[in-house]
C-alpha cells in the first residue's frame, strides 16, 4: 500500500514538507473568540493566483505551528478551505488542499464514533475526547477549480470532519459540554505561551 497520498492520489515519493510551504509566508493564526472562527465562510468563487498563493501561506502556517490541517480562517482568511498533512491510524500520510468542502453524511450502518483527543491551532495548548466518525468523505474542488473527494479514516477523518466544521465556523469547542469547554480554556491559560514559544522557534529555524 502507497504510505502517501497527495491530493486523494497515490505518490511514490513526497518532501517531509509540502513544496507549497517552500513558496509561503507565516501568517498569524486566529484564536478561538475571533469573529472569523465563529461564523460560516464565504465559498470560494476565484480560481487563481491569489487563491493558490494562500494555499502556499496556509501551508507553511500549518508547519509552523506543528499542525496537521488548517483552515481559511484559522489565517483571518473568510473563505471555504482548508489544507492538511495528516497520518491516518494506519500510518499513511494525506496531504493536500480542499476548496468549498462538503463533508458527506454516513449512513447509520457506516458511523462508528471514536471519542478519541483533538487539539486546535485556534484553541493553543487544549486537548479534549471529541466523538468523531471514523471515517470522513468530503467532496469540493482543488485550486484550479477541478472537482475532489477525499476520504479518510481514523485520525484523518477526524482532520477533514474539524477542518470541514471550521469553514462553517464551528470550533471543536463547540461540540463540548459547558464543563469540558471551562477545562479547554484552563488548558490554554496554561500551555498557551508555551505554545507560542515553540512556534516562534520553528520560525527562526526556518530561516537557519
Amino acid at each position: 500500500m502507497p504510505s502517501v497520498f497527495v491530493q486523494g492520489r497515490p505518490v511514490e515519493t513526497y518532501p517531509p514538507l509540502a513544496p507549497e510551504a517552500r513558496r509561503g509566508a507565516v501568517r498569524r493564526i486566529t484564536e478561538t473568540g475571533e469573529e472569523v472562527l465563529h461564523k460560516p465562510c464565504r465559498d470560494v468563487t476565484e480560481f487563481g493566483p491569489d487563491l493558490a498563493a494562500l494555499i502556499d501561506d496556509m501551508f507553511l502556517t500549518m508547519y509552523i505551528a506543528d499542525g496537521a490541517g488548517l483552515a481559511a480562517n484559522q489565517v483571518g482568511v473568510d473563505l471555504r478551505l482548508f489544507v492538511y498533512d495528516c497520518p491516518d491510524d494506519d500510518g499513511v500520510r494525506h496531504v493536500g488542499h480542499i476548496v468549498n468542502p462538503v463533508l458527506e453524511p454516513l449512513d447509520a450502518g457506516e458511523r462508528r464514533l471514536l471519542d478519541e483527543g483533538e487539539g486546535c491551532l485556534s484553541v493553543p495548548g487544549a486537548v479534549m475526547a471529541v466523538p468523531r466518525p471514523d471515517r470522513a468523505v468530503v467532496r469540493g474542488f482543488d485550486k484550479d477549480g477541478q472537482s475532489i473527494t477525499i476520504e479518510g479514516t481514523g485520525y484523518f477523518a477526524r482532520c477533514l470532519a474539524h477542518e470541514t466544521d471550521h469553514c462553517n465556523g464551528q470550533v471543536y469547542l463547540d461540540r463540548l459540554s459547558r464543563r469540558e469547554r471551562k477545562d479547554a480554556l484552563r488548558q490554554v491559560a496554561d500551555r498557551r505561551e508555551e505554545v507560542f514559544a515553540r512556534r516562534a522557534a520553528n520560525v527562526e529555524a526556518l530561516k537557519g
